[in-house]
């Protein structure tokens, strides 16, 4: 643990109670404007205080926390918990969070939409039979 005279930079910080999955991740969030502070955008190598809020938004969800203790080592989740306090309301929570494969990368549902070329081909051969 660290005493509260040191200073921890927010990326290391993110990192170490394990919002991200790694350190260039966390610093490259703050760069793209993802972590905020007080409605504006930190710089990687902010130092994190006791007591500060922070909006983080990561691919998965959106966090709110407020720091309870500083920390400058990755741990176990069970610890890494214990050094923040997630006060994200309930309603940023409700967003649906996973969203079909097909809707990524452009490719169609099945049954859905226009007839492929097996089933465009059946089509034409059941209209040629009347």
């Amino acid at each position: 643990m660290s005493d509260n005279n040191e200073k921890v930079r927010i990326d290391k910080y993110l990192w170490s109670i394990r919002i991200f999955k790694t350190r260039s991740l966390a610093a490259e969030a703050c760069e793209k404007g993802k972590v905020k502070y007080k409605g504006n955008t930190v710089k990687p190598s902010k130092s994190v205080a006791v007591g500060d809020e922070y909006e983080i938004k990561t691919d998965a969800r959106k966090w709110i926390i407020q720091v309870t203790a500083l920390l400058n080592n990755r741990v176990a989740y069970p610890e890494a918990i214990q050094h923040y306090v997630d006060i994200t309301p309930a309603e940023a929570l409700e967003k649906p969070a996973f969203q079909a494969p097909s809707f990524h990368t452009g490719k169609r549902l099945s049954k859905i939409g226009r007839p492929t070329k097996r089933e465009r081909r059946d089509l034409d051969n059941f209209m040629e039979m009347e």
